[in-house]
């Protein structure tokens, strides 16, 4: 997302959603699922999925203050797990889960979103995208048994 102007996290087409209601998306689901994770079933009431669809974040500040407690929410919830509650029994919108289930049908639902937002952010940057990994074609440049690292003062690579 550093990589793209604030109008690009608002592109969509009538079928696909924009960056910015991914990111609005995953942070309801995430809120939900994430508070008193152990405890209350995983659609909390006060979740407006619906409104989640709805592009209406006004600023690059806003859409990083979501994307940064959704996944906050989610860490606060990994955080509470211990081995002797993994195969627990949640609920989520009713059905029941062990805790390792239902963190796995998390971790894809989240990944999958993720790989849209880069997805986009790459074909709208097209020649000028920056790669998050690896460059296409220069795999020979990394030494074998070691992997490109970024270093957070390296802004834009590998960051969101």
């Amino acid at each position: 997302m550093a990589q793209l102007d604030d109008a690009e996290l608002r592109v969509a087409t009538a079928e696909d959603n924009s960056i910015v209601v991914i990111v609005k998306h995953l942070h309801g689901n995430m809120r939900s699922r994430g508070r008193d994770f152990l405890t209350t079933d995983g659609e909390k009431p006060d979740r407006q999925r619906d409104a989640e669809f709805i592009g209406d974040i006004s600023d690059r500040e806003a859409l990083t203050a979501l994307w940064e407690e959704g996944w906050q929410t989610l860490f606060e919830a990994i955080d509470t797990i211990v081995e002797t509650n993994l195969l627990a029994t949640v609920t989520v919108r009713g059905q029941p889960r062990s805790v390792l289930e239902a963190i796995l049908r998390q971790l894809t639902h989240y990944s999958n979103h993720v790989g849209q937002i880069v997805y986009i952010a790459k074909s709208l940057k097209g020649a000028a995208w920056q790669s998050l990994s690896i460059p296409k074609g220069q795999s020979q440049s990394i030494p074998k048994g070691q992997s490109q690292r970024y270093t957070p003062d390296e802004p834009n690579k590998g960051r969101y």
